[in-house]
């Protein structure tokens, strides 16, 4: 065989290997193609009905009566609240006390200034003293003609007058000296005094300001309020009532004190609902003595109600409302959905009591998916402190590894 022709032929086996090898390589990018592909789309389809189904965090029915409060809104009034009003007319002479500022029962707060109340009493006085004056003068006369009578110098009619006319001039004497009284008490309303121990909540006058009588026209000058112990207003729904009688325990919350609570008492009850609002209005009593509650100020109660330990307990966001009724979703043992038809025992508000229809061992859904159905299946959320423990858990075991 010469040189050329085992050249030719060396070449044409090397080229049949190298298509040979590209053809293999060639289908192995397409197979491993393919089944990177099946692969990927398997875990995709395995992720999408992974992520199809919901996941829902269940919750024990409560049944030790943690629902046993009953919270609503209230009003702070001054156990005590005396708004003075003038007696008098005047001008005011002077104040003692502003607002904010403690005082004692019978302290004086303001003074009066009432000229034509001085010339009444000046004018009274003189009335008095002229009706005193006939007053003898007719004492003595019917003296004298009383003993004329004796000497029959006068006659028994003639006595009689200047008797009764000494009766009349005494009468006279008495309407004197009440209306000289009259005006020395309008004299002592010229001084405004605090009615009791408290403090001053309101001045609404000031030096030289024209002062008519209270009532209708006149306004009040001062307020003063008992603040040691405050009143807390509220307005029990109709059905609560029998669950609040006086003595029911209740703490209370402020906005300007938050995490503070102070302690309250059922006092009494207005024993009547009220058309409008289907209440009952309720008055507790708490003690003010630190200064920190505002009488007027408004407040948060919650009245302690008596607790049933066979009553259980259901956030209101477990209930569903919808064609077949009132519903509570429960997951199954295998994790799906049953609905459970219950009854409202009572409406706490974030807390509802179910009367029937739920097991003290059901696995309710706090929040149920919008669209939930009898049968769906469902994943159980793992609580944040299980979480914890595999997150450390795993943790420990990479850190040996």
């Amino acid at each position: 065989m010469s040189p050329d022709t085992e050249h030719s032929t060396f070449s044409r086996r090397n080229l049949r290997i190298a298509g040979i090898v590209f053809v293999v390589l060639a289908l192995a990018i397409v197979v491993n193609g393919l089944v990177t592909r099946a692969s990927g789309n398997a875990r995709l389809r395995e992720w999408t009905d992974t992520q199809a189904v919901p996941t829902v965090a269940v919750i024990a029915p409560a049944s030790q009566g943690d629902a046993g409060t009953l919270d609503l809104p209230g009003r702070l009034e001054a156990y005590s609240r005396a708004p003075l009003y003038a007696r008098v007319s005047g001008y005011l002479k002077s104040w003692k006390a502003d607002i904010g500022t403690p005082v004692k029962g019978g302290q004086l707060l303001a003074e009066i200034e009432a000229p034509d109340l001085d010339q009444q009493l000046l004018q009274a006085k003189a009335d008095l003293a002229t009706a005193q004056a006939n007053a003898a003068l007719a004492g003595t006369t019917a003296k004298r003609w009383q003993s004329m009578l004796n000497t029959d110098s006068v006659s028994k009619q003639e006595v009689d007058e200047k008797t009764g006319d000494f009766s009349a001039k005494q009468a006279m004497v008495k309407a004197a000296q009440a209306n000289v009284d009259r005006i020395q008490a309008l004299e002592g309303f010229t001084r405004i005094v605090a009615p009791f121990d408290g403090i001053v909540t309101a001045r609404n006058t000031d030096v030289g300001a024209l002062i008519n009588v209270g009532g209708a026209v006149g306004q009040e000058l001062f307020v003063v309020s008992d603040t040691k112990k405050l009143r807390v207003y509220v307005s029990v729904p109709q059905t609560y009532v029998p669950s609040v009688p006086p003595g029911t325990k209740a703490s209370i919350t402020v906005p300007e004190h938050p995490g503070k609570k102070y302690a309250a008492t059922v006092e009494s009850s207005s024993q009547s609902v009220a058309v409008g609002s289907g209440s009952t209005l309720m008055q507790l009593g708490v003690d003010n003595t630190n200064g920190e509650l505002l009488p007027g100020g408004f407040a948060q109660v919650s009245l302690d109600l008596p607790t049933n330990a066979n009553v259980l307990n259901v956030p209101a966001s477990a209930l569903l409302f919808d064609a077949s009724g009132l519903r509570v979703a429960t997951v199954s043992p295998d994790n799906t959905v049953v609905l459970k038809k219950v009854t409202i025992a009572r409406d706490l508000g974030q807390v509802i009591e179910i009367g029937s229809g739920l097991a003290a061992n059901d696995r309710v859904i706090a929040s149920p998916p919008d669209g939930v159905a009898d049968g769906d299946a469902v994943h159980i959320a793992q609580p944040a402190a299980k979480k914890q423990e595999v997150a450390t858990a795993k943790a420990g075991g990479n850190g040996k590894g």
